[in-house]
């Protein structure tokens, strides 16, 4: 029997009073590929995300993560399941150093239990030197050494966006969902984010994107979904969701058909 998706959503609904921003959505993520997320502003792509990553309750429907359901999960806990999630606008803590923001980001830290400090020191400072020495990694991968002693506020946006990143990789997420990670970012900046996720695809980690850089979901993403008015209105490889009448009306034009 072939394994179930990594992550699916049932029926979701998620409503604001009267308007209803995500309106029974289902979709499937399987384990080992980057599935795109597109749709006109206002689709509702940014509140499925929320819901899926526990930061909002659904109004109605279901969430499942690797065989469990996390609907009704509180976001850290979703996080400590191995969902990571990275924001449209980049969120560090601006007064830390790139290394401290993602030091910050390990999971299960001895020290952030003031007594261990105290009865558990060599543990602590243990653990501590192990954790700097997986965040240098890290920042290496995402090409950040020569800023990780620079408080996050003073690097550029599209470091920043590869900070986010850097951030979720240190939970050893099964599966990231990214939002808008292109916005803003330079050309050559975006090129290395987008070698950064085909890479980590590679290693076996699982993406799902939310992207209006139309160039980058064609060349990256399979399969691609795409919501309107908070409804699933198309699904499949890019090529038939770029010839999706559907899709077209609502929101490529004549860009892609």
């Amino acid at each position: 029997m072939a394994p179930g998706p990594l992550l699916e959503v049932s029926d979701a609904v998620k409503t604001f009073g009267a308007m209803r921003a995500v309106d029974g959505v289902s979709l499937q993520v399987a384990e080992g590929t980057i599935t795109g997320l597109i749709g006109p502003n206002g689709a509702g792509k940014t509140t499925l995300f929320s819901a899926i990553a526990g930061e909002q309750r659904l109004t109605s429907g279901q969430v499942r993560f690797d065989g469990r359901d996390i609907t009704r999960l509180a976001s850290y806990d979703v996080y400590g399941l191995g969902l990571g999630r990275t924001f449209q606008i980049p969120r560090p803590f601006p007064a830390m150093t790139v290394l401290e923001n993602v030091m910050l980001a390990a999971p299960d830290q001895a020290g952030e239990k003031f007594w261990n400090t105290w009865f558990r020191p060599g543990t602590v400072a243990r653990q501590e030197r192990a954790i700097m020495e997986r965040a240098r990694e890290i920042i290496a991968f995402c090409n950040l050494s020569g800023v990780e002693r620079s408080l996050a506020r003073a690097i550029s946006g599209g470091q920043k966006k590869l900070l986010e990143l850097a951030r979720v990789l240190m939970s050893e997420p099964k599966l990231i969902l990214l939002d808008e990670p292109a916005a803003g970012v330079n050309p050559a900046l975006l090129d290395t984010l987008v070698e950064k996720i085909v890479e980590l695809n590679r290693q076996g980690k699982t993406f799902l994107i939310i992207e209006h850089n139309m160039d980058m979901i064609m060349s990256l993403c399979d399969p691609v979904v795409v919501l309107a008015q908070g409804r699933v209105i198309s699904a499949g490889t890019p090529d038939a969701v770029a010839g999706d009448p559907a899709v077209i009306d609502a929101y490529l034009g004549e860009v892609v058909a």
